[in-house]
């Protein structure tokens, strides 16, 4: 990180951080092609490793590069205010971002998908106990990002 003055380490504050937000952006590389989604988003985090997981179609660029690039890099974003000033060169913001990279995975597991789909509801809602259909649990793709390096910063 460029500036080591803005750079968050506490990581009870980086947690807050996360728990708080509610889009994270998934970054793929395609041979130079670069494909970046927003998705809503549930994590956990055991011993400080950071678990991000999103759902979506067994279908679409998003589950075939899940599924042949698993390398990815990710981005949250918030807490953003505009400072004004005098003169455009003036103006500035706050804000706090994490960013990383991990590795995808589909999730296949019955159960897993429960913890990840439990993940992102509480995310969402702020409730963790939710029951699926077999039908739809089939249907939906859950997506697991093990976070392999990440860093925060604010503003």
């Amino acid at each position: 990180m460029r500036r080591n003055d803005r750079e968050i380490t506490n990581q009870e504050a980086i947690e807050a951080f996360i728990a708080k937000e509610q889009i994270l952006r998934i970054a793929f590389c395609e041979e130079g092609d670069i494909y970046i989604v927003p998705v809503n988003y549930g994590y956990t985090c055991e011993n400080g490793r950071y678990t991000f997981f999103f759902h979506g179609a067994k279908a679409g660029r998003k589950y075939e590069l899940a599924k042949s690039l698993p390398k990815v890099g990710f981005e949250i974003d918030g807490k953003y205010t505009l400072l004004e000033g005098e003169s455009a060169c003036e103006f500035s913001a706050t804000f706090q971002s994490v960013i990383g990279t991990g590795t995808l995975c589909l999730v296949s597991d019955r159960d897993e998908k429960i913890q990840g789909l439990n993940a992102i509801m509480k995310q969402t809602t702020g409730k963790a106990d939710w029951s699926y259909e077999d039908a739809m649990l089939e249907a939906v793709a859950v997506f697991r990002l093990d976070v392999e390096k990440m860093s925060c910063k604010a503003k």
